[in-house]
């Protein structure tokens, strides 16, 4: 079960709850399968049922549980094959969008506070996901990661329903990842940490370099997930 919910207060219960059974599942302290109740979850955390089943059917529309009506809610198990098309899905879309957008987020020739302070922020969180990947530090790199694409994305798309489908899918790669990263010999092989390398990219206006250290990593996440059917003695 999860770990203590002491600090949820009561202003925000439902996304607080929800935001802290996601960092459970991306921990991987609540494990693919595992079940849970409403009443559960509910006593755990000393709140109403309401709150919680709220939280639960927002994880479940994000396609982070599953839901039975008679036995409650399960973390959902993501195939290497869901891992596959969340990969294949993130290069179509992120192809598309810095090519299209990624010349115009270069440095405008008038100074944009709000474009500069947004690139700092990107850039601290990149070099900081970018450390714990060389470190192989999953809690730290996981959290930044996931912050540094979600703020990329909003900034080169500029189009708020395609950065929260590739949030989302950032999300539910992790949650495929995670069990089988802390339990690979060769973690620091597989960890991405060329975030800066892609900020760098855009911030020249720069869309095939970047396009390229995307494509790159991809095709190494797709080289990974071959290595997990081989492992599995799956064949194509």
């Amino acid at each position: 079960m999860p770990a203590s919910g002491a600090g949820v207060t009561r202003s925000t219960l439902r996304q607080q709850i929800a935001d802290a059974l996601r960092d459970e599942v991306l921990a991987g302290r609540l494990q693919p399968g595992q079940e849970f109740t409403v009443k559960q979850i509910a006593e755990q955390y000393g709140v109403s049922a309401t709150p919680v089943r709220e939280a639960l059917v927002d994880l479940c529309a994000q396609g982070l549980l599953d839901s039975d009506q008679h036995r409650g809610f399960r973390v959902h198990e993501f195939s290497v094959d869901d891992y596959r098309g969340m990969v294949e899905a993130r290069m179509l879309v992120v192809d598309g969008i810095f090519r299209r957008h990624v010349p115009a987020c270069r440095p405008p020739a008038e100074p944009d506070v709000s474009f500069g302070v947004t690139l700092v922020s990107i850039r601290r969180r990149g070099e900081a996901a970018a450390r714990a990947a060389r470190a192989g530090d999953l809690d730290v790199l996981i959290g930044y990661d996931i912050r540094y694409w979600r703020e990329l994305g909003r900034l080169v798309a500029a189009n708020d329903y395609i950065a929260d489908f590739l949030h989302r899918l950032r999300v539910q790669a992790w949650v495929f990842s995670v069990p089988y990263l802390r339990s690979d010999r060769d973690l620091l092989g597989w960890l991405w940490s060329g975030h800066i390398e892609l900020v760098d990219a855009i911030t020249r206006g720069d869309a095939a370099g970047a396009v390229d250290v995307v494509r790159a990593y991809n095709t190494r996440s797709l080289e990974w997930a071959d290595r997990l059917d081989a492992r599995a003695g799956r064949t194509g």
